[in-house]
């Protein structure tokens, strides 16, 4: 049975909820972020960003906010309108929200290297190996001096020390990480190394629980939810592949 990823966000309205208190961490990081990127534009990426609440609130209330443009790549058409609504509400005309596979590489092609990345919720939901190749594209979704802020459940096995580990070997330095006993945990590095390409056509992750479902094809065409730009990528290698993308982390 697939859950239904629009009801899971209602664990964010849970002040006292780990998934709650995992936002605001994930929040407190972009802020940080913000605040230390250079002068001029910037770029913002949002692996399975859901509705929008990792970034779009933060930027709302952020001095640069006029110099961002951000990409936000979702597959639930409903959580996709939504961050496409909270983008508009908020005045975030550099914010475009994407209906598609956030895992496919030529989502993201035209907007890489970015100072900032957010890789959340999806750690928890691949194999150890996908977790080990997203932080290796992360050396190409990044820009140098850029920040990558990322999410993965504390539970047996701990793969946090290992994904520091990999981001070390990917030429990211660890600027914040939580306790080992947060159960969410939130972790953020910063790239010292020059990007490299990023390859055209690839998926970089697959959802461990796909091959228990049959993939649905999302429509093809333009999509628009009231707010800001949403569009679909159908069409794409890779971007009719549903089954790829779920934007849940381990609860």
């Amino acid at each position: 049975m697939v859950p239904d990823w629009y009801a899971w966000h209602t664990d964010y309205d849970q002040p006292e909820s780990a998934l709650s208190r995992r936002l605001a961490e994930v929040r407190r990081q972009v802020g940080a972020a913000l605040d230390r990127a250079p002068a001029g534009p910037l770029r913002a990426l949002s692996l399975c960003a859901g509705q929008g609440r990792d970034l779009i609130p933060v930027l709302a209330e952020h001095p640069r906010r006029v110099d961002v443009t951000a990409r936000l790549v979702e597959l639930d058409a409903r959580n996709a309108g939504l961050a496409a609504e909270a983008a508009r509400a908020a005045g975030l005309t550099g914010v475009e929200v994407v209906r598609g596979d956030a895992a496919d590489t030529d989502v993201w092609a035209d907007l890489v290297p970015a100072e900032i990345v957010l890789v959340c919720g999806l750690f928890g939901n691949v194999s150890d190996a996908d977790v080990r190749a997203v932080a290796r594209h992360c050396g190409a979704l990044c820009a140098t001096g850029g920040t990558v802020v990322w999410t993965r459940h504390r539970e047996a096995p701990d793969l946090v020390p290992a994904i520091c580990d990999w981001f070390a070997e990917e030429g990211f330095e660890l600027l914040s990480l939580t306790a080992p006993e947060v159960r969410n945990g939130v972790g953020a590095h910063r790239h010292t190394g020059r990007p490299h390409p990023l390859p055209a056509g690839v998926g970089m992750f697959r959802f461990v629980t796909d091959h228990d479902r049959p993939a649905t094809p999302p429509p093809t065409g333009d999509a628009t939810a009231g707010g800001a730009p949403i569009r679909s990528t159908a069409g794409l290698p890779g971007g009719d592949d549903v089954a790829r993308q779920r934007p849940e982390e381990l609860r």
